[in-house]
């Protein structure tokens, strides 16, 4: 059974840096591609990043681009996501999730989910 769990979230000034972590159980990081995505209040989930199952690939969303590095430590099964200079519109709860195979930036592309971690950045 696949379970993922975030963690790291928090109340941050702008302009500060947290690091969120995605504890995925026994055995998913030998077939997932892993990405973070977000929601904020009143808007659609978005994607943030993404990583590929070997790791040597990233994509991320431009308004994260530069601020944000998505990582993965396959020994410890978490992912990594760390956000510096924060902007009060990343304000958001934020979602690991898994699939098989090739990385994607769309939600409906994974299966699995965990439960998110709010962030919220503060003017």
């Amino acid at each position: 059974q696949v379970r993922l769990v975030e963690s790291g979230g928090g109340l941050v000034q702008a302009g500060g840096s947290l690091r969120l972590s995605c504890a995925a159980s026994s055995g998913v990081f030998s077939w997932a591609a892993m990405a973070w995505f977000r929601r904020a209040p009143g808007k659609e989930r978005e994607f943030v990043a993404a990583i590929s199952r070997s790791g040597d690939d990233t994509v991320y969303a431009n308004s994260v681009k530069g601020r944000f590095t998505i990582s993965r430590d396959d020994a410890k099964n978490t992912l990594y996501l760390q956000m510096n200079n924060l902007k009060p519109d990343d304000t958001a709860v934020y979602y690991c999730a898994a699939r098989t195979f090739r990385y994607s930036s769309m939600g409906s592309d994974y299966g699995y989910w965990g439960q998110g971690t709010q962030v919220t950045v503060s003017s």
